[in-house]
């Protein structure tokens, strides 16, 4: 039984690291959907993309409106933003993704891509946030809910923000970005 199960941990470690290491880009990344399907990371090269952590019951919630503003005003221009629920912090994403989706596009008319719920600390952490900690913040965790990572149209890893930091706080940042072609 023991050796059962260190082979079960050497397998998955090993998988983990295959993964992890075999990735050079945020382009070589597969993630979910908010529908379980598989979207491709490569789908968005050329794209500027802001992925976020999110919750939809916590003091930061607001910043919901700040996203799709910056959604709608930058979009055709090749910004993409990532919403990628997480139940880690309190519990404050609670719900299925269908149930986070609706009350999203309801409250805030979100129409960003958003994601399956995901761990972003952890054991279970998902290896796009085991690769964007080790990007910028030297693996360091994610504090809460809404911290943010800008990747530039080359799949870089070019800026981490805190949570507290609001959305228009970073649009200098993403106009700069947009510009490099």
């Amino acid at each position: 039984m023991k050796r059962y199960v260190l082979r079960t941990v050497v397998c998955a470690i090993s998988l983990f690291v295959t993964t992890f290491l075999s990735a050079q880009t945020f382009y070589d990344f597969t993630v979910k959907d908010g529908d379980s399907i598989d979207f491709n990371l490569s789908q968005l090269k050329g794209k500027v993309v802001l992925v976020v952590n999110t919750a939809t019951h916590c003091g930061l919630t607001p910043q919901y409106e700040g996203l799709q503003q910056l959604y709608s005003r930058y979009y055709e221009q090749g910004l993409e933003i990532l919403d990628f629920p997480c139940n880690q912090f309190l519990n404050q994403a609670p719900g299925s993704n269908a149930q986070i989706r609706q009350f999203c596009q309801g409250k805030y008319n979100t129409t960003f891509s958003q994601m399956a719920k995901i761990e972003v600390n952890g054991d279970n952490t998902h290896p796009l946030y085991v690769f964007l900690k080790n990007q910028k913040g030297q693996g360091e965790d994610i504090k809460w809910n809404f911290e943010k990572f800008l990747i530039d149209r080359n799949g870089n890893v070019v800026a981490r923000f805190s949570p507290k930091t609001k959305p228009a706080e970073i649009e200098q940042q993403i106009v700069e970005l947009l510009k490099a072609k």
